[in-house]
């Protein structure tokens, strides 16, 4: 037995525990309102950090700030291409989920850290669960959409959080796996909406004056350094501040490329803490960007989206245009900050009760596999 496993409570001293298996910031989020659904369900619960993202700004403040526990485990695999980093995250888990013991485990979204845990948990036969199942973008070029695919079929319960994920699901056989639970970052997105709203977090680079916000980091837009230049040239031709938030990777390819970020409009500043962010957003004038839950956040919050892809997996945020697609961000000089649409923003994510459902989903999965009684 290891050190760890004779810190964590004894398997007979506990109705069931939980591992989830997070790497990225996407994920620190999505898992602060399921932690503590678990915890209301008297879950012991666990969370493993692969070290995906490293970087301070995309993981300890992300912790600090949304009241997440110390992991249990931090994998410490750091960047690599993907393969080397999903591979050395797999090996990783093996060990990980032995001194773990889980009855189940969960894995959020679409990284990396999240095809590696479920592939590594269904090789030792364990029930898997994964929060943001269905998502589909359609482009085969995207690691992002090889995870969630390898990963839903991987699951043995496929958490979907909208009705189109659901119909993706059941296109490719998956749909007696499946459940429409909603999107879990809606609970936590309006919690820290409600707490910033009140009191606004002051931007310095900014000011008072009417900005954009702005983030790039997907490989298809930073992997170019042709393409990385254009987008960056049309965020600097913009008519007013565009607050570029730079993830690491955008910072080391500029760097990598010779090309200076803070030109014309942009003014740059370090990825931002997560209540900083929907400050931000809240404040601005519109959103630039190539995230996926950024896109999501934005029609949360009520501001104007742009997306700088052909596609995304959430299509549900471009009725009305609250989204738009601009791929080469030929548009942006008009888009970036248009008059929002009159129409109230679409809510095709749930009410808010997201993780409690996946609680409740989880404790029915290991029920039904291990004939465990109902908590």
């Amino acid at each position: 037995m290891t050190e760890l496993a004779r810190q964590l409570p004894n398997q007979e001293e506990r109705m069931m525990r939980v591992v989830s298996v997070v790497g990225a910031r996407p994920q620190f989020v999505k898992l602060a309102p399921v932690h503590r659904a678990f915890e209301r369900a008297g879950i012991d619960h666990a969370v493993v950090h692969t070290g995906q993202h490293y970087a301070s700004q995309l993981s300890d403040v992300f912790f600090a700030d949304l009241g997440l526990p110390n992991p249990a485990l931090h994998l410490g695999v750091g960047s690599g291409t993907h393969g080397v980093q999903t591979g050395a995250i797999l090996s990783a888990m093996d060990q990980a989920l032995v001194d773990l013991c889980p009855d189940a485990v969960v894995v959020y979204g679409d990284t990396n850290s999240t095809l590696a845990a479920a592939v590594c948990a269904a090789k030792m036969q364990l029930p898997i669960a994964h929060v943001e199942a269905g998502l589909r973008s359609f482009n085969r070029a995207m690691p992002e959409e090889h995870n969630r695919i390898l990963t839903d079929h991987a699951s043995d319960l496929c958490l979907a959080p909208t009705a189109l994920a659901m119909t993706n699901l059941a296109t490719e056989g998956l749909a007696d796996r499946s459940m429409l639970v909603g999107d879990v970052m809606v609970e936590i997105c309006h919690e820290v909406r409600d707490r910033v709203r009140d009191s606004p977090i002051e931007l310095t680079e900014i000011g008072d004056e009417p900005f954009v916000i702005a983030t790039l980091h997907r490989a298809e837009n930073t992997d170019n350094p042709d393409r990385l230049r254009m987008l960056l040239r049309r965020l600097a031709s913009l008519p007013l501040p565009v607050l570029l938030a730079a993830h690491p990777r955008l910072l080391a390819k500029a760097s990598e490329y010779g090309i200076e970020l803070d030109s014309g409009a942009v003014r740059v500043v370090n990825a931002l803490a997560y209540p900083t962010m929907v400050s931000a957003v809240l404040r601005s004038s519109g959103v630039v960007t190539d995230s996926g839950g950024l896109q999501k956040e934005a029609l949360l919050l009520g501001t104007v989206c742009t997306t700088l892809r052909s596609e995304t997996e959430w299509v549900e945020t471009l009725d009305d245009g609250w989204n738009v697609l601009d791929p080469d961000g030929a548009e942006l000089s008009h888009l970036a900050a248009r008059t929002p649409p009159a129409s109230v923003p679409p809510s095709p994510f749930g009410q808010g009760d997201a993780a409690h459902l996946v609680s409740e989903a989880v404790i029915s999965m290991v029920g039904s596999r291990d004939g465990m009684p109902a908590q």
